[in-house]
């Protein structure tokens, strides 16, 4: 494999990954609420789900969902109401210590990448765009969802230190775990209504 096709798709896996979106709004948030150490376990459903997503669209998931777009929708629809139930999970959290019981654990972190809409897109276009230009085909399937999971390590656990920061920085931990809160009902609100 030449540097020359690795090189793109990790700039594109880290700016996907990267910029704000349910995941690592989420992430921020329990960062907020109870800080790294006890959000790992969500961090590490998170790449859990996020292999299974890759999985399932190496099996045609995604063609199967172009092919019926109504499923689409109702993908979409809970896909909504999921991320919004996650998020307000932790409204009453008292976040006042990195050794508070976490809101969200692995279970959660397991289903929020395939229900991501923003997820199914990366992961759509990392195997049609970037998929195509390995040498073969296990390549693709392999490098794609290991390139992901580390991506995802580093970049979630970086939102998760924000939210913890940010806790620290501000001093106000209900304000803030509240806020995060209602951004990512926001976040999700206008993913799901951008196309109307």
């Amino acid at each position: 494999m030449l540097i020359e096709q690795f090189l793109p798709l990790w700039a594109f896996i880290v700016l996907m990954v990267g910029t704000p979106g349910p995941a690592n709004l989420l992430v921020m948030s329990a960062g907020a609420q109870v800080g790294l150490r006890a959000s790992l376990p969500f961090i590490l459903g998170l790449i859990g789900g996020k292999l299974l997503l890759n999985l399932a669209m190496v099996f045609g998931l995604g063609a199967l969902l172009g092919r019926y777009p109504t499923l689409g929708s109702i993908f979409a629809w809970v896909s909504a109401g999921y991320m919004s139930w996650l998020a307000l999970r932790g409204w009453y959290a008292q976040p006042n210590s990195d050794h508070a019981t976490p809101v969200l654990g692995l279970r959660q972190g397991l289903l929020v990448h395939p229900l991501n809409p923003k997820a199914w897109v990366m992961t759509t276009l990392a195997f049609s765009q970037f998929g195509t230009g390995f040498n073969d085909v296990f390549q693709s399937y392999a490098l794609i969802p290991l390139s992901f999971a580390v991506a995802q390590l580093l970049l979630h656990s970086a939102w998760c230190v924000a939210g913890a920061v940010l806790r620290t920085s501000i001093g106000s931990g209900v304000l803030l775990n509240r806020s995060l809160i209602l951004l990512t009902i926001a976040t999700v609100t206008l993913a799901l209504l951008w196309p109307f």
